[in-house]
């Protein structure tokens, strides 16, 4: 049902850093930039990608998704510039920087000079006007006046609207931030711009500008800018699909395009259902008291998202179906996440990878490996039906050979073990150094996965709004570093 993989983060989350990022590249994850230094050519004027804030700091969006990036997933140092945009593409394309960041409009034209990393968000143009216009109230009206549109030349904003008003009736600005000011003072009478950044600056300029309606063009996407051939277009395109994978992306563009932040969900109760009986996710300590790595983990996110979480302890063999039925909110139980079991319910995001393996006792010396155990016939595996590891242990020994028997909950596998019952336990790595850590003068995990990586996830009603709010804020205890610590702290004391 669960396990980890050269180290429980390391796959799921891939932070990479040292000698640990060289095995992830080894493995297939993300490449090593061996700490080096990557400039980034930035505007510092275009909201909320990258611009000053009333301190005279540089942040936004390009700040934050780089500085994880470099900092978390690819051991690179970036070193921002601040540059003027007309000259940007050009200086990228002659390698006078390694890279720039500026939300980039990814078309053919462009790529004749520079190469784009895949596209990080979508968007499409639209009119920003002052809040109580009523001299028109759509593009047509608008178009068909003589009013005049403050754009920034060399951007698709400025083609955009030149076709739809003709050059003759626009005016052209350094920055954005110039451009919206003129718009605010009454210089000009709308700006073109995409519509992630025209929330940006509508964000901060409420009462005195709003987005016009309906768009003005079909879907764009944005992207970074190399030079042609650049090895950091692989580099940043993997990183990039980490960041999808793990909801960081996600989390980034859901604080910066729309300002929301973390879903607030006002002190609601969230019914979650677990077993309390699988070590390291959730069991009862030597006092009776629920603990574990779903505790902690609920309680830190119910903390960020205002929730309170009632726990309700529910067998395994009818727990997903019970939340597909809408008898709980959610279930935490060290879930595989699996195309039959999305088909019922919503998972989250991954929080941690794993593989199978086998537990034995510690004294064990019929076997040293699995293909030795299976040779022996007369050897016996214990799992939980319903399991993922119960599905693994009928493929190692077949469903008919008598081999295999199933247990109520690994808490009674294990002691059908200790007491030698059965002769193994397929079991996720994860939860088998929970079982260790408090049996290690009986059990011990047997060398060699049985399984290729999987992964972990809580589950909930289909189309529930939970998995949202849990989604953006595992995102956030991923990249404040927080899951890290209660992975290391549930799933590798011993290691």
């Amino acid at each position: 049902m669960r396990k980890l993989f050269v180290s429980f983060l390391m796959l799921c989350l891939l932070v990479v850093t040292g000698v640990a990022a060289q095995e992830a590249e080894a493995e297939g994850g993300l490449p090593d930039l061996g700490g080096r230094t990557i400039t980034v050519a930035v505007e510092n004027g275009y909201r909320p990608f990258n611009f000053l804030d009333d301190e005279g700091n540089a942040v936004g969006w390009d700040y934050d998704v780089l500085n994880y990036m470099c900092s978390e997933l690819l051991n690179c140092v970036p070193e921002y510039v601040e540059t003027s945009w007309d000259g940007m593409i050009v200086a990228v394309s002659n390698g006078e920087y390694d890279m720039a960041a500026d939300g980039i409009t990814i078309n053919e034209e462009r790529r004749e000079l520079v190469d784009f990393s895949q596209g990080y968000v979508s968007l499409v143009q639209r009119l920003i006007i002052r809040t109580g216009e009523d001299r028109f109230t759509t593009v047509e009206d608008f178009a068909a006046g003589d009013f005049t549109v403050g754009v920034q030349p060399g951007t698709t904003n400025y083609f955009v609207a030149a076709d739809l008003v003709g050059e003759e009736r626009l005016l052209g600005f350094d920055t954005f931030q110039i451009a919206v000011q003129a718009l605010i003072s009454g210089d000009v009478d709308a700006v073109v711009m995409d519509d992630v950044a025209g929330q940006g600056y509508v964000g901060v300029n409420a009462e005195q500008i709003a987005l016009l309606g309906e768009p003005l063009t079909s879907t764009e996407e944005l992207g970074f800018i190399f030079p042609k051939g650049s090895e950091l277009v692989a580099a940043v395109d993997a990183a990039l699909d980490q960041m999808k994978k793990d909801y960081t992306l996600n989390y980034f563009n859901n604080k910066w395009f729309t300002g929301a932040g973390l879903i607030d969900l006002e002190g609601a109760t969230v019914t979650v259902a677990v077993e309390n009986a699988y070590p390291p996710f959730n069991y009862l300590d030597e006092t009776g008291n629920p603990i574990g790595w779903d505790y902690d983990a609920l309680a830190e996110i119910c903390a960020r998202i205002n929730c309170v979480p009632e726990y309700i302890e529910t067998s395994w063999d009818g727990m997903i179906v019970a939340v597909s039925n809408g008898e709980y909110d959610m279930a935490a139980d060290g879930i595989t996440i699996l195309e039959d079991r999305m088909e019922l319910v919503d998972f989250s995001v991954p929080y941690v990878s794993l593989v199978q393996r086998m537990l034995v006792r510690v004294d064990e010396d019929r076997f040293a490996t699995v293909d030795e155990f299976l040779a022996d016939e007369t050897l016996l595996v214990g799992a939980q039906p319903g399991t993922t590891n119960y599905f693994v242990a009928e493929e190692l020994v077949g469903a008919d050979s008598g081999r295999l028997q199933g247990f109520d909950t690994f808490q009674v596998a294990v002691q059908a073990l200790i007491a030698g019952d059965i002769d193994a336990v397929v079991m996720d790595d994860v939860a088998g150094q929970g079982y260790v850590g408090v049996n290690a003068e009986a059990i011990r995990l047997l060398d060699g996965a049985i399984t290729e990586t999987e992964e972990l996830g809580f589950i909930f009603p289909k189309g529930s709004e939970l998995t949202e709010a849990f989604n953006l804020a595992l995102a956030e205890m991923t990249i404040d570093g927080t899951l890290l610590e209660i992975n290391n702290r549930w799933f590798s004391a011993a290691e």
